[in-house]
Formats: structure tokens, sequence, C-alpha cells
């Protein structure tokens, strides 16, 4: 076992600071990380605040971050996949069972014995609960370690780890392809890798915002179209011709506005989490035999199918990049909303 810096929370009422924590050396199946970049997301925020304690407690100290971009620094005698030296990235999840129905399908994020990075319980015992991204270096099993494809801006790939997989991934899922129109609801930081992910996959792509000054940006994003979702004529154009719609809204909103634009057999997925249940009509669903899904992140094939897809197309989330130093001042600017469109912490200022 060695120590780590890191910042960490040590209540719900901390601000984070600056902290030593327990790393495991590396076993044979093991890769150690110098972490270059990791991303903030929402889910760090609902953390370190305690704000999931209903479902999902946690464990103090905390030290969120899974969207971890980094170089090999060892591996265990075992392992086959990295070598010192190589760039990979470590998303939401640490470790599986490796046994289980759904691993062995490569969806390993439907495990019922799955390890998330960060506030799950550490199975090697180094410490009361896994311990994230946040910090200088982190060791994780071979199978749960990425390739980072050369090119690509690393703290732009960063949260590719998990915005860009929880868009990915039901597009894929949901057969996104040329000649599909596809609706992205909400630009935010989900919601811009969507309209990336959509338009590269060559969809016909719409986004819905309730904000006129955010037109000019999806477009450049890559959306064919903007509605303002607050103009009932602009949505009335639409009904009944989607294909498919990716709903990255986290506040509360009519979920039927958006089931109603589907065409017969059309789907729209959440990706957002409002707090509150959304109430759903019955006839939304019943007319067209449409569906209203939910989709988390992907499996390990499939996020690795997607970073190699960004680098295919040069594709990165938007970031602005901040010291460690500053992310107390970033956890208050995402309350308001204010990041285009995701933060990214540079780790060598924590060195």
């Amino acid at each position: 076992m060695y120590k780590t810096k890191a910042y960490s929370a040590a209540s719900k009422t901390s601000k984070m600071a600056l902290d030593s924590i327990p790393r495991r050396d590396p076993t044979e199946s093991d890769v150690q990380i110098e972490i270059l970049f990791c991303g903030i997301c929402h889910s760090d925020l609902h953390t370190v605040r305690d704000e999931w304690a209903s479902v999902w407690p946690t464990v103090f100290p905390a030290v969120p971050g899974h969207e971890i971009v980094g170089k090999v620094t060892k591996v265990g005698a075992k392992v086959t996949k990295h070598k010192v030296g190589d760039t990979v990235a470590v998303g939401c999840l640490v470790d599986s069972d490796h046994t289980c129905a759904q691993c062995s399908k490569g969806l390993e994020q439907f495990c019922p014995n799955a390890t998330f990075t960060y506030n799950a319980p550490d199975k090697h015992g180094t410490a009361p609960v896994t311990y994230g991204g946040y910090s200088d270096s982190i060791v994780v099993n071979e199978r749960f370690v990425l390739r980072v494809p050369k090119g690509l801006d690393l703290a732009g790939a960063a949260p590719l780890l998990c915005a860009g997989i929880t868009t990915y991934s039901p597009m894929k899922h949901w057969g996104v392809t040329k000649g599909k129109k596809v609706g992205v609801v909400g630009l935010g930081g989900l919601g811009h890798m969507g309209v990336k992910f959509a338009h590269a996959l060559g969809g016909h792509t719409v986004v819905f915002t309730t904000s006129p000054g955010k037109v000019e940006d999806a477009k450049r994003l890559g959306a064919d179209e903007v509605v303002i979702s607050k103009n009932a004529n602009e949505m009335a154009k639409h009904v009944g011709s989607f294909d498919f719609i990716l709903d990255c809204v986290s506040a509360d909103h009519d979920i039927n506005a958006y089931l109603n634009l589907l065409k017969p057999d059309g789907t729209v997925t959440l990706v957002g989490a409002p707090e509150k249940p959304l109430p759903v009509s019955a006839f939304s669903l019943l007319f067209g035999r449409r569906s209203l899904s939910g989709s988390p992140i992907g499996g390990l094939p499939e996020t690795q199918e997607m970073l190699d897809f960004c680098g295919k197309n040069n594709i990165t989330s938007d970031v602005e990049v901040i010291p460690i130093q500053k992310v107390n001042e970033a956890y208050e600017r995402l309350l308001k909303q204010d990041v285009k469109y995701r933060f990214c912490i540079d780790m060598a200022s924590l060195r």
C-alpha cells in the first residue's frame, strides 16, 4: 500500500480540500496510473454533499471523479493489455464479478457486483470505500482500463468516460444511423455530447432547448435544426416525426411533449435524472406503440468502441480546464449551469 495526494470532502458540509489517501500496490492483474486529467460530473457534487443518501449514502472522506485520463506507471505480472507509458482512461467502474451473465456479455454496467470508481465498497480492503480520480494516481484491474486513441486532446477526452458513453450507448442501442431523425433535449454537459454523436452517426439532429441564446452553439456542435421547446408552434411542426429522442434534462419537464413527437415505434430515452417522477400519459405511448426508456453508462467493450469512434471522428467534450484548487468554485458554478460544457481538472496542479 502507498499514499497519494487527493482532494476529498470530510463531510457533506465540508469544502473539498487537500488530503492523503491510501492506494493498494498493484496486484498481478492491476494497472497503476498517474492521473493527468479528471472531468467533473454532477454526480461528484451529489456525492460529496450526500444528496443521494436515501439510495446511496456517502462514506466520508469522499474522493469523487470517474472521468479519468492518465499514463500507465506500473503493471502487474499478468497484465497484457497495457504497458508502462500508455495513455489510458478509467470511467465509472473499476471492477465487477467478471462471471455473471451480464459481464459475460460485456455489459458490466449491469453487473450486480460492479464496483464503482468512488464511494463503493473496496473489496481489496485498502479503504472503507473506493476513492476516485481527484487524486495523483489510481490502481485499477486491467480489464477496466481503456485505451485512449492518439491525437485526442486529453482534457477533452476525460469527460468521454461518463458524458460520452452515457450519450453514445443509447444511440447505438436504439440504432441511430444515417437517415434517422434524432432529437436531443437539453444542451448541457450530456446534451452537447449527444449532439456531437448524433451528427457523427449520420442522424438528422434536432436540439430542443428553452434558451434562444443556445441556438448558435447548438448548430456549431452539429445540430441541423434547433427548436425552442417553449414555443408550441415550433413543437407542433415536429409531431410524429422522430425515430429517437435523447432526453438529457435533469429538471422537471413535460415528457409527454416529446413522446408525442415520435414516429410509430419511436423511443425517448432518459439519461438525465429528474429528482421527482415524471407523469406519463398512457395515450402518449399507446398511439404509435412508442417507448419510454432509460440508459446508464455502457459496458467496457462499448466504451472502448466509443473512444475509438471519437478518435476516428476527432470528437471530444468542450471543456473548461481548471486547477484542482478551484474545484469548490467549479461546484458552485456547476449549480448555476455556468460552464460550457464540462469542467476538467488538470491534475498537474495537485502535484
